[in-house]
């Protein structure tokens, strides 16, 4: 891939991280993505020689034009990640043995699990909306590959499998340990990759959650009782599992020598 085309695909990426940003703070507050962007503090209409991804945050100092409140990094951190996933991706497509669609399909993913891991990070919620995007990224995903009934059939058991155990830890908390957006992308994650990568995936969230809770702990920053959102690390073992599957598997065989 030439630089040209990188520096393209980065821009197009961070442009559309800019939206994700829009998604993230919008849909959890169950606003409309309609419209004018405006700031969150005043309400004034943005813009739109504010609204260039990355680069309008940097020229504003970090605030807004019209009441010079602080803005959040998350908005260039979002724009800048989306930007390099969508150039890791469409680089490393044919070396995956996937097609451009395929790409740009993979991209998609990637983009909802970014709004899901800085929404349930900020707001403790997961929007419906966003999972059921995801569910339809994932069955194009395997329609890319096969049609066969029988092998939906088996993706829809692994999703049962794979939601099951966040559900029985949802239904014997009463939602306090897990939420109900949990059990669903549990479930999709299983519908993905099967009810084994799906488990795999599933016993990755659960050890980098483990291991992020105690690091709080120890630092003092969080209490036993503390609740944590559990999206963001379901996220982490998704896109690990998407990515490096094929090596975690490898490293798994090797251990136990099977």
């Amino acid at each position: 891939m030439t630089y040209l085309i990188s520096f393209t695909v980065f821009i197009f990426g961070s442009s559309i991280g800019s939206f994700l940003n829009v998604l993230i703070d919008r849909l959890p507050k169950e606003e409309s993505i309609n419209g004018r962007s405006h700031c969150d503090y005043c309400k004034k209409k943005i813009a739109w020689y504010d609204l260039f991804p990355i680069i309008s945050f940097f020229i504003l100092g970090g605030r807004t034009r019209c009441c010079h409140k602080k803005l959040s990094w998350q908005y260039p951190a979002v724009e800048i990640i989306t930007g390099l996933v969508f150039v890791g991706v469409i680089k490393d497509g044919p070396y995956l043995g996937a097609s451009f669609i395929r790409s740009v399909l993979i991209s998609g993913i990637i983009s909802t699990l970014i709004v899901i891991f800085v929404s349930d990070l900020k707001y403790h919620l997961i929007s419906d909306y966003i999972l059921l995007v995801l569910f339809v990224f994932s069955v194009i995903y395997h329609l890319l590959s096969t049609v066969s009934i029988f092998l939906f059939l088996y993706f829809f058991i692994s999703s049962l499998i794979v939601g099951f155990p966040i559900f029985l830890i949802y239904f014997i908390s009463k939602e306090k340990a897990m939420g109900l957006g949990d059990v669903y992308l549990s479930a999709i994650m299983g519908f993905l990759f099967g009810w084994k990568a799906g488990l795999l995936a599933l016993y990755i969230a659960f050890v980098t959650g483990a291991i992020f809770g105690l690091l709080l702990i120890l630092l003092k920053n969080k209490k036993l009782k503390s609740k944590i959102a559990f999206g963001p690390f379901l996220v982490i073992g998704t896109t690990i599992m998407l990515f490096y599957g094929d090596k975690v598997w490898k490293l798994i065989s090797s251990i136990y020598r099977y």
